[in-house]
C-alpha cells in the first residue's frame, strides 16, 4: 500500500515531461494569443506608436521653452583698472601706485511685460503643439481603424470562401456517386471538378489579404508578432441610424483638434504682435561699481561708489517691420481659422454622403439579395442533382452567390471604413 503513492508520483511526473517534449510538435495556430477587440487595439496604439511617442516629445520640448522665455536676462560684471604708474614715484619704484581698480555690475532692465509677453506666446505655442498631437493622433487613429476594419473583412470573406469549399465538396461528392451509378457524364464531372480550383484560389487569396491588413495593423501598433499567431475580432455589421447632420456639425466644431490649433495659432499670433510693440520700447541698462582710486592730494581718499543708466534712443529703430509683419501675421492666421472651418464641415458632409451611400446600397442586400441568393443557389442545386437543371445552370447559380456574398461583405466593409472617416471628420467617435 506504501508504494502506490509513490508510483503514482512518479507516472504524473513522467506524464508531464512527455506533455512538456510534445509541445513544439503542435501547430503554432493553436497556441494563438487571444484575438483582440478594437478597444484593446485602440489602448495598445495609444502607448506603442512611435509616430505618437515622437510627437508627444515636441510637446515635452515646447514645454521646455516655456522655460527658456521667461528667463531674465543676465547680470554682466565688468572689471577695469588703470592709473598705474610706469615710472619711480620720488625716486622709488612703485609700480601700483595710484592703480585704480574700478569692479561693477550692469543689468538690462526689460520694460513692458516683455519676459510675460514671451512666457504667454511659448504657453500658446505648447497650447497648439498638443492640439496638433491630437489632431496627428486622430489621423492616425482612423488610418488603424480602416486596417482593423479591413482584417476584419477579409476574415469574413476568408471564412465565406472555406464555407463555399465545403459546400462544393459535398456537390462533388454527390456528383461523383451519381456518376459511379450512370447518372452522370464524365465530363460534367470533370467539368465539376475543374471548376473547384475557383474556390480553392478564393481561399487561398483570402488568407493572403487577412495577412496583408493584420500586418498593417501590426505596422501601427509597432508589434513584431507573427500575423498567423495575431488575431482581432469585433461586430462586422452595418446599421441604418445615424446622428444629424447638424449635431455632427457642432460636434466637429468642438472638438476638432485641427480646428482649435487654427484658433489657438490666431490667439499666438495677437500675443506676437504685443510683444513686437513692446520691444520696440526702450530697456534702459542700469550700472553701479566700486572704486579703488588713491589720491595723492588725500591719501584718505581711496574709496567710491558709483552708478549710471544707460538709455538707447530708438530713433531709427523701433521695430517697426516686425510689428507690421506680426500685425499682418493675425488676418493671416484667421483666414487660415477659417479656412479650416469650411474644411471641417466639407469632411463631415463628404464622410456623412458615403456612409449614407453605403447604407442604401446595402439596404437591398438585407432586404432580398442575400435570401434569394441562397434560394437561387439551393434550388438550383437540388434540381441539378435530379436532372431537372442543367450543369451551366448550377455553375451559374454558385457563382451568382458566391458574388453576392462577397459584394455583401465588401459593402458591410465599406460602410465601417466610411464610418471611420466620419468619425474622423467629427473628431471621436460620434458613430459606433
Amino acid at each position: 500500500m506504501r508504494d502506490k503513492p509513490v508510483k503514482s508520483s512518479g507516472w504524473r511526473r513522467w506524464n508531464w515531461t512527455l506533455v512538456l517534449l510534445a509541445l513544439p510538435l503542435f501547430p503554432a495556430a493553436s497556441f494563438c494569443q487571444q484575438a483582440l477587440t478594437w478597444e484593446q487595439v485602440r489602448e495598445k496604439f495609444e502607448t506603442a506608436n512611435p509616430t505618437l511617442k515622437a510627437a508627444q516629445i515636441n510637446i515635452e520640448e515646447s514645454r521646455a521653452n516655456e522655460i527658456t522665455a521667461y528667463l531674465r536676462p543676465n547680470p554682466t560684471f565688468n572689471f577695469s583698472s588703470d592709473g598705474t604708474q610706469l615710472v619711480p614715484h620720488d625716486g622709488v619704484w612703485q609700480p601700483f601706485l595710484g592703480t585704480q581698480y574700478v569692479p561693477g555690475v550692469s543689468y538690462l532692465h526689460e520694460r513692458r511685460h516683455k519676459r510675460e509677453l514671451r512666457q504667454e506666446g511659448a504657453q500658446k505655442a505648447t497650447d497648439i503643439a498638443t492640439s496638433q498631437f491630437k489632431d496627428q493622433d486622430r489621423t492616425l487613429l482612423s488610418t488603424l481603424r480602416g486596417a482593423f476594419v479591413l482584417s476584419l473583412q477579409q476574415k469574413a470573406i476568408l471564412e465565406l470562401a472555406k464555407a463555399n469549399l465545403d459546400y462544393y465538396d459535398k456537390v462533388l461528392t454527390i456528383s461523383r456517386e451519381r456518376f459511379r451509378v450512370g447518372g452522370l457524364a464524365r465530363v460534367d464531372l470533370d467539368r465539376l471538378e475543374l471548376q473547384r480550383v475557383q474556390y480553392e484560389s478564393d481561399v487561398e487569396s483570402a488568407k493572403v489579404a487577412l495577412e496583408d491588413a493584420k500586418i498593417q495593423v501590426l505596422t501601427l501598433l509597432n508589434d513584431r508578432t507573427p500575423a498567423d499567431h495575431f488575431d482581432l475580432t469585433g461586430p462586422f455589421e452595418s446599421s441604418d441610424q445615424l446622428p444629424p447632420r447638424d449635431d455632427l456639425h457642432r460636434l466637429a466644431l468642438d472638438i476638432r483638434p485641427d480646428l482649435k490649433a487654427a484658433a489657438q495659432a490666431v490667439e499666438m499670433a495677437k500675443t506676437n504682435h504685443k510683444l513686437a510693440v513692446a520691444n520696440g520700447s526702450t530697456d534702459p541698462t542700469f550700472t553701479v561699481w566700486y572704486s579703488y582710486n588713491p589720491s595723492f592730494n588725500n591719501p584718505n581718499d581711496k574709496h567710491t561708489v558709483g552708478a549710471s543708466v544707460n538709455i538707447p534712443l530708438r530713433i531709427f529703430d523701433r521695430n517697426q517691420g516686425e510689428k507690421l509683419r506680426t500685425q499682418l501675421d493675425i488676418g493671416l492666421n484667421e483666414r487660415q481659422r477659417d479656412a479650416a472651418e469650411a474644411q471641417v464641415f466639407s469632411d463631415v458632409d463628404t464622410a456623412y454622403a458615403n456612409v449614407m451611400s453605403n447604407i442604401n446600397l446595402l439596404r437591398p442586400y438585407k432586404e432580398k439579395y442575400l435570401a434569394q441568393a441562397v434560394r437561387v443557389r439551393d434550388t438550383v442545386t437540388y434540381a441539378y442533382q435530379r436532372g431537372g437543371a442543367s450543369l451551366l445552370d448550377f455553375l451559374n447559380a454558385e457563382s451568382d452567390y458566391r458574388t453576392v456574398q462577397v459584394n455583401y461583405l465588401t459593402l458591410i466593409g465599406a460602410y465601417l471604413t466610411a464610418v471611420a472617416q466620419l468619425n474622423q471628420a467629427v473628431g471621436r467617435e460620434a458613430v459606433p
